[in-house]
């Protein structure tokens, strides 16, 4: 994650747990309603949170899997052209 995300999310936890805490100090309801309220929330910031670790970690498994590919293309290619430099050098030798 870059440090910009990190920063960002953060940043998001820090307003969340500062919303709640307002929220608590001046709740006109009842405990029970209150509770539940900050469980239901709590679980809404848990969905999100598991949803967009999701995307990232999907994300991150696309592109080490394209370097991946890259990386063997070039291997790949580098392994030809380095047959073939030293048949060309092998060609030389015999001549």
């Amino acid at each position: 994650m870059s440090k910009v995300s990190v920063s960002a999310f953060l940043g998001f936890l820090a307003g969340a747990a500062a919303g709640t805490a307002v929220g608590l100090m001046f709740a006109p309801e009842k405990g029970t309603e209150t509770r539940k309220k900050i469980k239901d929330q709590a679980q809404r910031v848990s969905d999100d949170m598991k949803e967009n670790l999701a995307h990232k970690i999907e994300d991150l498994h696309k592109f080490v899997s394209g370097f991946a590919t890259e990386t063997r293309e070039k291997i790949s290619d580098l392994e030809q052209k380095t047959k073939k430099e030293i048949q060309n050098v092998k060609e030389k030798a015999t001549k």
